[in-house]
Parts: structure tokens; C-alpha cells; sequence
């Protein structure tokens, strides 16, 4: 029976280095020979140790994808999570029912000392100082959370420790594994406690493998380790994830939502930092925002960047706030309506189809709100966030359609196309919930007579220099018509919206 309480254990490159040990001991909490982090423990889910403040949130989302509509692991889902026996896949079944069941409802704990060492033997081992908590009087499911997807050819490994039921686990490590998940024992006191377990894989060269994987091996390399304990809502305990009103959760839900729905690019450039780039006067968005400015920034049609100039391992301090009026909510509402029943039919044909449709059910849960009477709150900031979302994907896809279209035109010699717009994608700094990437398009072709697409200056010049005239410039294929690019920033002291004019071409010519 699967009890209310699930330990999150995170391999992490930004966390607690990995440290090899040749002797098997104990490890003391408060040795020097482990890395420590404190945490409050009369607000345990304030903080999470990791570079991503949507950490946690994003475990979550695993588990409650892990089963589609049917509530049937998918084959992709095992694999994610390194199951290979049934009582494994009968423990992600249960976890996925308990995460849906609470909306992705957990309180957050941490572990206040790890280490991972090898023994004398060669034999890898994980230890953990556990917190003081009545929690851990519940029975625990320990899941090991990877950086990223593993590569590479498949793991047989085994976990041995007194702190788990029953006392060896076996899972299996392949290619796309993320996750892992064993069953823990609970504890028979309030008192702090320390688990200790070892992994063994099936072969000699698996093994080294393995501690190449978790210890640097012959690269060096150190890895680090972020443990968490999530607590179920089904304790009847103050959780971080409230059903529909955190605006923390819905911000971690947006950048999944944008990650997943918007077309991939990629290929690698270098980062390009926001500041660097022209921009009109920002903007605030609060309660005391003009009504003639929220109309204008929700009736545009520009694709927006959401931005953190603050992330870190925690989301901003600020929570946004509007108070629009009962016209502009009806307004609001309409283009979420509009731009929604324009996304399904865009990304109906696409992969992503059914996981968007639930992500963007979960937005619109926690941005709900009423269109007459309003209170101005968190829910309209939201709304308007998602609207904001909602017209960058219908922004981004159309685009996608009319350059497939154009590359679909009638056929030019392959040497000298027609000018016209190709796609070009830069990629935005990391400090930012999303898009990653923007396309703001470039200008290729031949501008050769007769021009289909010049002004009257590049026509005579062409017409010039086609009579015999030298050392003229040629007309070129550049953009003469752009759009623009807005970036909505969220920090400690509010939300910020900035317009960078002339960002994306939209029209080119040859000049």
C-alpha cells in the first residue's frame, strides 16, 4: 500500500559534490567531510537547493504524465522511470494516482546532509541525515531524479539498504531513464535517522559504469546531489501546490506548456542577452496599470518572452496582481477563448497534441476568473499571462506555416531563389521562463531584373547597372517590414512589460 509520503532524491550538476570514501563508515550529520545545506524547518517548501526553481514542480508533472488518458503507463513512461518488474510498475501506478488525485499536491523537506562514497570493496554508497518530522513515521517512495535523460546502453542495478522494503530493489537503468523509484520503510520514531544504501550493478564493466555515472569515475568529474522529501496532500498538510491558486505553480506550468507546444529548433547559437537589445519606455504591470495600456498590450498580436532577471533556486519574491475593469475582463476573456480554440486547431496535428490540451487545462484552472464583478488579484495576472502565451504560439506557428508555404511556391532556379523570408532562430540567455528561442527570420534571395519585390530606387539601380554601369552596389535582399518582439519581466519589484521594436522580419524587399 502506497503511504502519503514520496522522497525525491535529484542528481544535480549544480548541487552537493559527490565525495570518494575508502572505508565503509558512518557518516556523522555534521561531519566535514560532508556538504551541508540548513533548512527552515517551520517552512520547509520556502526553499528548494537547485538551480531550477521549478524543480519540484517538474517531478510532479512527470509522475502525472506518466499515464495517459486511459490512466495506462505508457511504454515511454517505464522506461523514463526505469521500471522493469511489476511490483515497480504497480508503485508508479499508485504514485501517479496519488499525484493526480491531489492536483500535484506536496509539501517539500530536506534531507540536512548527504554524501555518496565508495567503500573499500567497491561498492558505491549514498548516505543521508534525515530531518526530524512525524512525516517520517509514514511510508516513504524514494525516486531518484537524474539531470537529464541517461545515453548510452542499459544499467541492471540493484539498491540494498535497511531503510528499504524489502531490503534489495532492482531497476533498470536505459537509455531516456530520469527517474527512479524504490520503496522505503517508514520510521519507528520522531527522531533524526540516517539511510544508507548501496548500488550494484549486474556486471564488473556495469559497475564501472555506474560509478563513472554517479562519481566522476576516470573523467573526474564530480556530480552533485540534491535530496527532497515530498510530503502528499493526502497528509491534510499546508501544501506548496495548492490546488489552482499558486502563482508559483502556474508559472512552472507555463514554461512546461511552452517548452512542449512550441516548434523545436535545434540548432545551436550563441546566447543572445536581452539587455543588449533596443527597447522602448518598460512598462508597469500592477493594480494602478492604465486601462488604455492593458487594452493595447492584450489586443496586440507580438510575441512575448517571459523573463526573471532574479531566477534562481527560488521563483520571484513579487506575486502579480491586475485590477482591469468588467470591459476589459469580457475583452481578456474573449481572446483567451479566441486564441484557445485557434491553438487546438493548430497543434491538433501535431505530436504534442494531448499532453498541451492537459497543460493548458491546468493553466486555465489556475487562471480562472470571473468576468463580472472581478476582484483584482493573482487570477487576472495569470489570465493575462496566458494570454500572452497563447498569442506567442499562435504567433509561432503561423509563421511555421507561411514559411512552409513559401518554400512550397512555385519552383526557382536552385542557385537564385526569389527574395524572401528564410527562418532564423536565436536563443535568449538562461534567465528566463520561456521561449528559449525566438525566430525572427532573415532575408535571402536573388534580387536580379525583373524585380517582383523592389521599389522604384532598386529597379532603376538594377536597370543601371545592367547597362553596363560599374562600381554600383547591386540591390540587396533585406527586410523592410518588422514586428515586434515584447519582453514581460518578473522580479522583486513587480512585472515589467518592454516593447524591442523592429525585432522580427515580417516583409523583405530588395533595396
Amino acid at each position: 500500500m502506497l503511504g502519503a509520503v514520496a522522497l525525491v532524491l535529484f542528481w544535480s550538476q549544480l548541487g552537493v559534490s559527490f565525495q570518494v570514501q575508502h572505508a565503509e563508515r558512518q557518516i556523522p550529520p555534521h561531519s566535514p567531510a560532508v556538504s551541508e545545506h540548513d533548512f527552515s524547518s517551520a517552512n520547509p517548501a520556502s526553499t528548494a537547493p537547485h538551480s531550477s526553481p521549478c524543480f519540484v514542480d517538474d517531478v510532479v508533472a512527470a509522475l502525472r504524465e506518466a499515464a495517459g488518458s486511459d490512466n495506462d503507463l505508457a511504454n515511454s513512461s517505464l522506461t523514463l522511470f526505469g521500471v522493469c518488474t511489476v511490483s515497480s510498475r504497480s508503485l508508479l501506478s499508485q504514485l501517479v494516482e496519488v499525484t493526480r488525485r491531489n492536483k500535484g499536491g506536496f509539501e517539500v523537506l530536506h534531507p540536512t546532509a548527504v554524501l555518496v562514497s565508495e567503500d573499500e570493496q567497491g561498492t558505491i554508497m549514498a548516505t543521508l541525515a534525515l530531518p526530524k518530522s512525524s512525516l517520517l513515521k509514514l511510508n516513504p517512495v524514494l525516486l531518484l531524479a537524474f539531470e537529464s535523460p541517461l545515453s548510452g546502453g542499459g544499467l541492471d542495478v540493484t539498491f540494498t539498504g535497511q531503510c528499504l522494503q524489502p531490503h534489495t530493489q532492482a531497476v533498470c537503468i536505459s537509455e531516456g531513464t530520469q527517474f527512479i523509484l524504490l520503496t522505503g520503510k517508514s520510521s519507528e520514531g520522531n527522531v533524526e535517522q540516517t539511510w544508507s544504501i548501496s548500488v550494484h550493478a549486474g556486471t564488473p564493466s556495469l559497475e564501472q559504469n555506474l560509478k563513472d555515472l554517479l562519481i566522476g569515475g576516470k573523467s573526474g568529474s564530480n556530480i552533485g546531489l540534491t535530496p527532497l522529501l515530498l510530503f502528499s496532500g493526502d497528509t491534510g498538510t499546508d501544501t506548496r501546490h495548492i490546488k489552482g491558486s499558486s502563482q508559483a505553480s502556474f508559472l512552472c506550468e507555463l514554461r512546461r506548456f511552452l517548452n512542449g507546444v512550441l516548434p523545436q529548433d535545434h540548432t545551436k547559437s550563441q546566447l543572445l542577452q536581452l539587455d543588449s537589445l533596443q527597447s522602448l519606455p518598460s512598462l508597469t504591470l500592477g493594480l494602478s496599470s492604465s486601462e488604455t495600456l492593458m487594452a493595447g498590450v492584450i489586443n496586440s498580436s507580438a510575441p512575448t518572452i517571459f523573463s526573471f532577471t532574479s531566477w534562481s533556486s527560488k521563483l520571484p519574491v513579487h506575486q502579480g496582481q491586475l485590477g482591469l475593469s468588467s470591459d476589459l475582463l469580457e475583452v481578456l476573456g474573449q481572446r483567451l477563448d479566441q486564441s484557445e480554440m485557434q491553438i487546438l486547431e493548430l497543434i491538433n496535428e501535431e505530436e504534442v497534441a494531448q499532453r498541451a490540451v492537459e497543460r493548458l487545462g491546468r493553466l486555465k484552472e489556475f487562471s480562472a476568473f470571473q468576468r463580472k464583478e472581478p476582484a483584482a488579484g493573482e487570477r487576472q495576472f495569470c489570465a493575462f499571462l496566458l494570454l500572452k502565451a497563447l498569442q506567442t504560439v499562435l504567433h509561432a506557428y503561423n509563421m511555421q506555416r507561411r514559411l512552409r508555404a513559401t518554400r512550397a511556391g512555385p519552383a526557382n532556379p536552385p542557385r537564385s531563389p526569389i527574395c524572401g523570408l528564410k527562418a532564423l532562430t536565436v536563443s535568449f540567455e538562461k534567465l528566463l521562463l520561456g521561449p528559449q528561442n525566438a525566430n525572427i527570420n532573415n532575408c535571402h534571395g536573388s534580387c536580379a531584373f525583373p524585380l517582383t519585390n523592389g521599389n522604384n530606387h532598386a529597379v532603376l539601380l538594377n536597370y543601371h547597372i545592367e547597362s553596363g554601369a560599374a562600381g554600383e552596389r547591386a540591390p540587396c535582399c533585406v527586410p523592410v517590414a518588422y514586428e515586434p518582439l515584447e519582453v514581460l519581466d518578473l522580479n522583486e519589484q513587480g512585472a515589467f512589460l518592454s516593447i524591442k521594436p523592429d525585432m522580427i522580419a515580417r516583409e523583405c524587399g530588395c533595396r
